[in-house]
């Protein structure tokens, strides 16, 4: 007989995020008789997911309880697992945090998770993490913090130091390493397996294997690299040239971490083409809760493992994740403890356990190092509320080439995230 549990989902109003967990929560009937709560401050959106999830429910015959609350509170109450996928404004920031710095000369390929971007994100993002910490203290001690808001392994550094709160992230990034790899070699993705280490959006694969017989990949990926296609992801493969191993997750997401990351586009996110989206998405929800079929590919779960870790958790079913971004403690013996990284995780009763796959390679440690940092710093900036430790931070940071133009892009980008910065701890 299955264990019941109840599950919180903050920011459940976000479409995209929303239906990737419901395609995971619903596809399966492991979590049966547990109840999920959705949350978020819009009501009108929370709504609509709330109708979303019920048809997805129903339909995958998964045999949850939907329920709703604008107050996180009422649905921390009780509560085993707590899903996070809230962000401040999302895209009105985030292009201000890659607009400003580049008019001083400072060059970004996303500005979310490195970068002058990445520190303003983690400068307000941190503090609404520590209020909804501080309730779960009150309200469910025990529960999990299960994180997918960027930047990911910020928000799990800070709780990790500061917090009781046992936290995660997980991040889909591995499965577009292979992905990528499957493409370049034409292995179907059902037939490869990766095995990464690093920090998030920084890993880097130690093996990659056929995942029936076991044989290695590298020899064919080596071989066939070459002569693929020159435009297909430019960057990650000049560093896996370099290196010797493949790199996650993408050209511009590995590029937000190093000093000549901008040989990886410096497009930024394509705030137009995620506002027609969201668009197209909405009448999509919107066509299906008027009464239209429920698209086939919504059916089926598309690889976040939500329900795998609450399975694991309230089930004891001792679930591998491929990977999963958590306090180091040792787990890579070659970089500080106290710090966030992603690696293989075993889930179940007794908590979420690192598998440690040893050491990075010394050249890429060094790299790491440097990030390592970085993230420190920036989370000590932002704990702390602090301007000078904002300003060491951009100085540690490879992206950044110029201190007047760290000064010039502190004081813009500070006034117009004043409202969000206040101390956590």
């Amino acid at each position: 007989m299955k264990n019941i549990t109840k599950i919180a989902f903050l920011g459940a109003g976000s479409m995209s995020f929303g239906l990737s967990t419901f395609r995971d929560m619903f596809s399966s009937d492991t979590l049966a008789g547990s109840t999920l709560v959705l949350v978020d401050h819009n009501p009108e959106a929370l709504a609509r997911m709330k109708a979303l999830a019920e048809r997805m429910n129903a339909e995958g015959k998964a045999g949850m309880i939907i329920e709703s609350t604008t107050d996180r509170r009422e649905a921390f109450d009780g509560a085993s697992v707590v899903i996070n996928s809230v962000a401040i404004d999302r895209m009105r920031l985030w292009k201000h945090d890659f607009e400003i710095p580049k008019k001083y000369g400072i060059r970004q390929t996303l500005g979310e998770n490195g970068g002058p971007g990445g520190l303003f994100f983690t400068m307000r993002t941190l503090p609404l993490i520590f209020e909804i910490t501080r309730d779960m203290e009150e309200l469910c001690p025990d529960a999990l913090f299960l994180n997918f808001s960027n930047p990911e392994s910020r928000i799990v550094l800070a709780l990790g130091k500061y917090s009781p709160i046992k936290s995660m992230g997980l991040c889909h990034g591995i499965f577009m390493a292979r992905g990528a790899i499957c493409h370049i070699t034409g292995v179907p993705w059902h037939d490869a397996e990766c095995w990464g280490i690093g920090l998030n959006h920084f890993q880097w694969m130690l093996q990659v294997r056929n995942r029936w017989t076991g044989e290695d990949m590298y020899p064919l990926l080596r071989a066939k690299e070459p002569g693929f296609d020159p435009t297909f992801q430019p960057f990650s493969r000049k560093m896996f040239n370099i290196y010797g191993l493949w790199p996650s997750c993408s050209d511009d997401h590995m590029g937000e971490y190093l000093a000549f990351g901008w040989e990886g586009g410096e497009h930024g996110h394509d705030y137009a083409g995620d506002a027609r989206e969201r668009v197209e998405l909405q009448e999509a929800i919107e066509g299906v809760l008027a009464g239209g079929p429920l698209p086939d590919e919504w059916k089926h779960s598309v690889g976040e493992r939500t329900n795998v870790v609450v399975d694991g958790l309230i089930n004891n079913r001792h679930h591998y994740l491929e990977s999963a971004v958590l306090m180091n403690n040792g787990t890579i013996p070659n970089l500080p403890p106290d710090l966030a990284v992603e690696v293989p995780a075993i889930v179940d009763a007794a908590g979420v356990h690192p598998v440690s796959l040893g050491p990075l390679p010394e050249s890429i440690q060094k790299l790491a190092l440097v990030q390592a940092g970085v993230q420190q710093l920036s989370v000590e900036a932002a704990v702390h509320a602090s301007k000078e430790l904002a300003l060491q931070a951009l100085l540690a940071d490879p992206v950044v080439n110029s201190s007047d133009a760290a000064v010039k892009l502190l004081d813009e980008l500070w006034e117009i995230n004043k409202p969000y910065i206040r101390k956590c701890v």
